[in-house]
């Protein structure tokens, strides 16, 4: 990975670690903010993450451009020397797959599609050379998904699957955006999956819904009582495929304020699942089980 500088006018400095989604990149990424955080420079008003990259905000009255960059690239070493392990969370999220929202929003918006004929997820298991939506949905919900970024829109977590590179589901975005996506859409774009946490504008691929907020101004729900975005980077994310009946009765669960997430506290080792993917994913999933 070579880390490439820019300037964003005269306040920002962007830092991208790689052109190219993965661990390794994340894990920089994250190492280097945190650095930069760390060392309080003067001037910096705002660190904010992304997948692979991130950006400084600073004052250029109280330090220079340049300045400022050479601080942050002096900081660079420190994030190749970092440790890259976290201890986080693992959270079982159920997904109502082909649920009837987002199968009647696709469809008024089949001209912007790829394939017209072809639901988003009949689409995305033909291109990804699945024999049936059945087994594409398998894949996705069989092995667990790393929290790389959240935001976008409030709360809107970027979730990157723990597979082989060989096997990462890739689904290109829709060709011209849609005007409507429901509120909790579990959609797909590139390399990354997502929950729309509100209703509105979208272009990933839809393939179900979640009955499980995860933003809530108001802090309301029984589990965002504390904080109103409910995922962070570095979580771990299950998907647990569930029936229309199942998510009716988790929706009026999490309405009488009766209902939580599984979550199980766990430590991801990036050597350790390069080394053993799926032994450390078998791992991970299993700490769900006495939640």
């Amino acid at each position: 990975m070579k880390t490439r500088y820019t300037f964003g006018g005269d306040e920002h400095i962007y830092v991208e670690m790689d052109e190219e989604m993965s661990l390794d990149a994340f894990f920089k990424s994250l190492s280097m903010s945190n650095a930069v955080r760390e060392a309080d420079i003067a001037g910096v008003t705002e660190i904010c993450p992304a997948n692979a990259s991130f950006q400084v905000r600073f004052d250029p009255d109280v330090i220079s451009p340049d300045d400022m960059l050479a601080r942050i690239q002096d900081l660079e070493h420190k994030a190749d020397a970092a440790e890259k392990r976290l201890a986080t969370r693992i959270i079982e999220v159920p997904v109502f797959y082909r649920d009837p929202w987002t199968h009647e929003t696709l469809m008024r918006f089949r001209e912007r599609h790829q394939d017209p004929n072809a639901t988003d997820l009949e689409y995305a298991a033909r291109i990804n050379g699945f024999d049936s939506v059945d087994a594409f949905i398998e894949a996705h919900h069989s092995q667990p998904w790393f929290v790389s970024m959240v935001g976008f829109v409030a709360g809107l977590p970027f979730l990157y699957q723990l597979v082989e590179r060989e096997r990462q589901l890739e689904v290109p975005k829709y060709l011209r955006p849609r005007t409507d996506t429901p509120k909790l859409t579990v959609g797909y774009g590139g390399c990354f999956s997502c929950i729309y946490s509100v209703r509105g504008a979208g272009g990933y691929q839809m393939f179900g819904i979640t009955p499980m907020p995860i933003y809530d101004p108001d802090q309301k729900i029984s589990y965002l009582r504390d904080f109103m975005v409910f995922f962070k980077p570095g979580d771990i994310v299950k998907w647990k495929p569930i029936d229309h009946a199942e998510y009716d009765r988790i929706t009026a669960a999490v309405e009488d304020g009766s209902w939580r997430p599984r979550i199980a506290e766990v430590e991801f080792d990036l050597d350790e699942f390069n080394a053993d993917m799926r032994g450390t994913n078998a791992k991970l999933m299993e700490a769900l089980d006495g939640a």
